[in-house]
């Protein structure tokens, strides 16, 4: 029997960024794009181009980078969207334009303010505007899972005419059931006229946890997109999360009479890269790319495992890149072999004198460091725009004293804007008093939303990753430090974040 293809549709960059604290810069998602395109993403949503210049200037240069996959840029039905997205992706080798309207009766009614008719009018004409840039347009009805069916199939039927090559049927709220979902898919594609002329597309939200699961449903009825991101990422409980869903068609071949072009092996260095840009954390049981997914405690199950793998393993952890994320190199590796790994990482540096400053950190690390792992690179790398020249605030030595029954204290110098400052608190832990240190120089106002520690690899002495959730004035943004003394990597990324705060560099979509 033949196998179909499942089309993977990554909206990391776009969805994916809308969680609190994940907006990138253009640096930043050019790197996760040229790793999407190396694991064979079919189409790489790269961002909203109305949203800010920002953004648009982002979702231009990916155009511009990458030629494997298809760059697309999302728009609303209005003339203004459909047109910057359209200029956005004309650098593209292949561009889509995804246009997409409300559809259920509370958002027509309550965030619209238009009637079916208008509503319908709005998507033909989106669509046809969409066609005068590219020959592949997707249409989307947000909220379709609370829509009237009728007028999702009219409202199909009618874009279809318009030109729209994919159709996308959402579950924007998260509300839906796996059986519910596919059958709604399913009774669309034998209704809406046309149907067999487009591709079926489905894109869930994770509000009940079923993201993945009502996926796979619409899969199962005859959807062959899924709209889906990186770890999960993605606005309140997140989407359908991209590993999950190419491993389930991939393991169930038996069931599933589709496949992806997805390169499996790339599965575990883009998580980590994504982890390490936005500044989400994969939590240790996630399925795939969590770091228990192949860890077994259980003696019975660690005795099967050994006597044949297949026992308690489902897949292989080579399959999906875990071990393919050593580096094999050490303090007395030059600084080609580093650069040369760099490339291979996806990660490009701005400037030599950059390349230099990360090979020197490099260099520093592994006399700290027996085994150097590729996530210590990335975590070496950190925030590439904000090199010295764009930090206004930089460590530059750090002395802690914590002694049981005295309060801890935090001896600082910082970098500030050129010069340096002594600068000295006490608080309820180091973590604490280094935080008090830096805020009575920076007196930044941010209210501190997250403090997050992860181990980046195995070993007493694997680097800390700190992350730090800063809020300022309706604005959110993420720091991250790395070291192997934890208090230096919290002073890093609290630094980091102010950085960040500071910068006149635009975050492509701003979150205010």
């Amino acid at each position: 029997m033949a196998t179909d293809h499942l089309i993977i549709f990554d909206t990391t960059l776009r969805d994916g960024e809308q969680s609190p604290g994940a907006s990138m810069t253009r640096e930043e998602k050019l790197r996760i794009a040229r790793q999407l395109e190396k694991m064979r993403v079919d189409v790489i949503e790269a961002g909203f181009p109305s949203a800010s210049n920002g953004d648009f200037e982002a979702v231009k240069a990916i155009a511009q980078a990458i030629k494997e996959s298809t760059i697309c840029g999302l728009a609303r039905t209005s003339e203004t969207d459909v047109r910057r997205a359209g200029e956005a992706i004309k650098p593209a080798r292949s561009g889509r334009i995804h246009t997409f309207i409300a559809t259920s009766p509370i958002h027509m009614e309550k965030k619209l303010r238009m009637t079916p008719d208008q509503v319908t009018e709005a998507a033909i004409a989106a669509v046809k505007l969409a066609r005068e840039y590219t020959d592949d347009v997707e249409f989307s009805a947000e909220d379709a899972v609370r829509s009237d069916f009728d007028f999702l199939c009219r409202i199909f039927e009618e874009v279809i005419k318009a030109g729209a090559t994919t159709i996308n049927v959402p579950d924007t709220v998260g509300y839906s059931i796996p059986e519910l979902w596919g059958e709604r898919m399913r009774r669309l594609i034998e209704r809406v006229p046309g149907a067999d002329k487009v591709v079926w597309s489905t894109h869930c939200h994770n509000d009940l946890g079923l993201a993945v699961a009502n996926s796979l449903s619409a899969v199962i009825a005859g959807a062959r997109q899924v709209e889906c991101t990186m770890n999960g990422l993605g606005e309140r409980a997140g989407n359908a999360s991209l590993e999950e869903v190419v491993m389930a068609i991939r393991t169930r071949r038996d069931f599933f009479s589709c496949d992806t072009r997805i390169d499996a092996t790339q599965i575990v260095p883009v998580s980590k890269l994504v982890s390490q840009i936005t500044g989400y954390p994969v939590q240790p049981n996630k399925a795939v790319v969590g770091a228990n997914a192949f860890a077994h405690e259980s003696g019975i199950h660690q005795d099967g495992v050994l006597k044949h793998r297949e026992t308690y393993e489902i897949m292989r952890a080579e399959d999906v890149g875990w071990t393919t994320n050593r580096l094999t190199l050490g303090k007395l590796s030059g600084r080609s072999a580093f650069k040369s790994r760099l490339t291979e990482l996806g990660i490009e540096m701005p400037t030599e004198e950059a390349l230099n400053a990360a090979f020197g950190r490099f260099k520093d690390l592994a006399d700290r460091k027996r085994e150097i792992f590729d996530e210590d690179i990335f975590a070496l790398i950190g925030d590439e725009e904000l090199m010295p020249d764009h930090e206004h605030y930089r460590l530059v030595s750090s002395l802690y004293h914590s002694e049981t029954g005295e309060l801890p204290l935090a001896r600082l110098t910082l970098a500030v804007g050129g010069t340096e400052q002594h600068v000295e608190a006490v608080g309820g832990g180091p973590v604490d008093a280094t935080f008090k240190a830096i805020e009575s120089v920076a007196k930044s106002g941010a209210n501190l939303l997250l403090y997050s520690v992860n181990s980046i690899t195995t070993g007493t002495d694997a680097q800390g990753e700190v992350t730090v959730r800063l809020a300022k004035d309706g604005r959110i943004v993420n720091g991250q430090g790395a070291d192997t003394d934890i208090i230096v990597a919290s002073a890093k990324a609290y630094l980091n974040a102010l950085n960040k705060l500071q910068s006149t560099l635009e975050r492509v979509n701003p979150q205010v």
